[in-house]
């Protein structure tokens, strides 16, 4: 390998070092990382991409922005197809101009646009519903979901006001964000993780946080902290402390084959009885977050 290709290859690591470290590294630290010498470093400043920058007011650290364009990447068509369904989910189930899930469809539609012209016309289509006039404007969800992207990003905590929809007053939260879901029904996204108070997970409907400030505090997420297990047995994002109910359900005829179309929960047991009907059982955290899907079928659900 050429001196050329040498350094090349050891931007790229610089950039992934910082990348993995977004507390920055000194120039000796990367030295010490790539095991080479601090001079090297430094004569590589001048050729690192715009997104590195030194940050004086921390020890001259060198650090990425994260809002810098990142990411470059390599898709096939199937590939292309998947996110074009997920364009159109993002798009119909969110209810909130979202300028930059906007941008992120608009640049993946045009990258498409020379080997899947008609993918890429819908995938820029979705993008235009996400920032149209139809869609609620709301900046300060949009101000309020980037500082908790970028503290779940930096691991670092973040304060929030919360108003609680049920008190009708604005509670103040130290939080440690440890995923970020969306929520189809009611078209909302929702922050889990710790909060102090009470010093317990928590889950908070991020478009009811009406102030959100970064703190330098850091944290850490449990290793055993899995979004799936966490929400296995929530219909959709609730969840109690309580042990889950057992809900059992029993289905008319004519809607049997409907419900057996769809998994509806992964806790979900069918089985079909003698007169026709079929018995549908789950084990739930929160029954009453699943009444309005009950209520859906009307004379065709019974509750056993």
């Amino acid at each position: 390998m050429d001196r050329a290709e040498n350094k090349a290859s050891r931007l790229l690591q610089i950039e992934k070092l910082l990348l993995a470290h977004p507390e920055g590294l000194t120039q000796s630290e990367i030295a010490r990382r790539l095991q080479v010498d601090r001079s090297t470093i430094n004569r590589d400043l001048a050729d690192l991409p715009a997104s590195i920058y030194i940050d004086d007011a921390d020890g001259n650290k060198l650090k990425i922005d994260r809002n810098a364009d990142l990411i470059n990447l390599n898709i096939n068509l199937h590939e292309a197809m998947a996110f074009h369904l997920a364009s159109r989910l993002l798009a119909t189930r969110m209810d909130r101009k979202n300028p930059h899930a906007a941008s992120a469809l608009r640049k993946l539609g045009l990258a498409m646009e020379k080997w899947a012209s008609r993918l890429s016309q819908h995938v820029i289509l979705s993008a235009d519903m996400m920032d149209g006039e139809v869609q609620k404007d709301d900046p300060n969800y949009i101000r309020v979901l980037e500082l908790l992207t970028e503290g779940w990003a930096t691991l670092r905590k973040v304060q929030i006001w919360h108003r609680s929809e049920r008190l009708g007053k604005v509670f103040e939260y130290t939080v440690s964000p440890y995923f970020i879901e969306p929520y189809a029904i009611g078209q909302t996204t929702q922050l889990i993780g710790l909060s102090e108070p009470p010093g317990a997970i928590r889950t908070y409907k991020i478009e009811r946080i009406e102030r959100a400030e970064k703190t330098a505090e850091s944290y850490t997420i449990p290793e055993d902290f899995a979004p799936r297990s966490f929400l296995s047995h929530a219909w959709g994002i609730w969840y109690t402390e309580e042990e889950p109910v057992h809900v059992v359900l029993r289905f008319h005829p004519r809607v049997r084959e409907r419900v057996r179309e769809s998994r509806w929960h992964p806790s979900q047991i069918l089985q079909d009885e003698e007169d026709g009907y079929l018995r549908w059982e789950a084990t739930i955290a929160e029954p009453q977050e699943m009444l309005p899907w009950i209520r859906g079928w009307g004379a065709d659900c019974e509750v056993l």
